[in-house]
């Protein structure tokens, strides 16, 4: 009953995330926390890596997980998991979509903050790709949420099938 109800939540999210870049799920605040994580960690390798371990370590935290259900044989938590990754590939295409014009609210703990995105855009010459590189996110986070919530629902009808066969 429970995975039903937590399916549905998932299916509603990702709609509102795909007709609204900037809704925030039950998952926005861990994934900004990890974002802000990931530069802390990601510190000691430069300048570079530390700007872009924010997003890595908000990529990875999912997939990460994803794995470790996996791995546990807790294959609805996969559907979670990548569900996960799709709402945070959405975040992380809004940031990257923004790299040109700058204009969403930055929090930092200094005066002047930086941008990622525009930052590491510009760095390696491709500043002018941000629309198509956030483009690519949010494609590939479609992607991976319609397949998770496919999954989940997919387990759940193989579940209530096989309590269905138990009780005849």
């Amino acid at each position: 009953m429970w995975r039903g109800v937590l399916l549905l939540y998932l299916l509603y999210a990702g709609v509102e995330q795909l007709f609204d870049p900037e809704y925030s799920s039950v998952f926005s605040a861990l994934t900004f926390g990890l974002h802000e994580l990931g530069h802390v960690l990601f510190t000691p390798r430069g300048e570079f890596l530390m700007v872009l371990g924010g997003s890595l370590t908000q990529i990875l935290a999912p997939l990460t997980t994803a794995i470790l259900f996996l791995r546990q044989r807790e294959y609805f938590g996969f559907s979670v998991a990548g569900s996960w990754l799709c709402f945070s590939l959405y975040n992380l295409a809004t940031y990257v979509g923004d790299a040109r014009a700058m204009n969403l609210p930055l929090l930092s703990l200094s005066d002047d903050p930086l941008h990622d995105w525009n930052y590491l855009l510009n760095r390696v010459g491709l500043l002018t790709w941000d629309q198509q590189l956030a483009q690519i996110l949010r494609l590939t986070g479609a992607a991976v949420w319609i397949t998770s919530i496919l999954w989940g629902a997919w387990l759940l009808w193989r579940m209530f099938r096989g309590a269905s066969a138990l009780s005849e």
